[in-house]
């Protein structure tokens, strides 16, 4: 499908739609083209839903927060040490 930019404006949502059925899109200035809009392949925008749904993953739908530090040691005394230590 080739749309001018200023249907591309008037309609994206409906363009779109088509871009996303598998029809690739080609926008076009003054009967040039400079753009061409393609839908993304079905298994690619299920992002983390498989990983979910087979319990290799979970979420709560809250926003992520770190994980609290971890302190790493070796041999009794903790790296941050040895790091300040060795800075002199």
């Amino acid at each position: 499908m080739r749309v001018a930019i200023r249907e591309l404006k008037a309609h994206f949502s409906r363009i779109l739609s088509h871009a996303q059925g598998g029809e690739p899109i080609e926008v076009t200035s003054h009967n040039r083209l400079i753009a061409r809009i393609v839908g993304i392949l079905g298994g690619t925008a299920d992002g983390l839903r498989a990983p979910i749904a087979n319990g290799t993953l979970s979420w709560n739908g809250r926003k992520p927060r770190p994980a609290a530090p971890v302190e790493l040691t070796a041999q009794g005394t903790p790296v941050s040490r040895m790091v300040s230590e060795d800075r002199g």
